[in-house]
């Protein structure tokens, strides 16, 4: 069970992520602003979270994506180049992995069904899916309920 401390260095760590998904941000560099040890923090966000701080900032990376896609204005390239992706081949890769589709043909599709959401309301209809450990919001909420 985490301490108090660690789940906030760790939800700032998570913050910082979904702030500055633009830049080029890396696990060490994270880890060191959360004061841990690159494999501790890992292992603790995972536990945390349900999944590793890489596969969180490239979700939230690809979520910012597929919202300048679905505008049509934006090539792939250039929604590759703008959430600080470390290649346009691992960007596809990973857009498809967590999309289910290729950036290029989830740009080309219509996406009438957000027609006239608000862009927040947008983001989370249109958040991926991924399945998540049974033990990552509860452990996180248990150990503050327990402080």
């Amino acid at each position: 069970m985490a301490d108090l401390d660690e789940l906030r260095r760790l939800r700032r760590a998570r913050d910082r992520m979904d702030r500055e998904f633009a830049q080029p941000l890396d696990v060490a560099s994270i880890a060191r602003g959360a004061l841990m040890s690159s494999a501790h923090f890992s292992r603790r966000f995972r536990d945390v979270y349900g999944e590793t701080p890489y596969r969180y900032l490239m979700t939230r990376r690809i979520e910012r994506a597929a919202a300048m896609l679905r505008t049509g204005d934006v090539t792939v390239t250039d929604a590759c180049m703008a959430v600080a992706a470390a290649s346009l081949g691992s960007f596809s890769s990973s857009f498809t992995q967590i999309m289910g589709e290729t950036p290029s043909a989830y740009r080309a599709r219509e996406h009438t069904e957000l027609e006239g959401v608000p862009g927040c309301q947008a983001m989370v209809l249109s958040r991926p899916r991924m399945p998540v450990a049974a033990s990552s919001r509860i452990g996180e909420a248990g150990a503050v309920a327990a402080s």
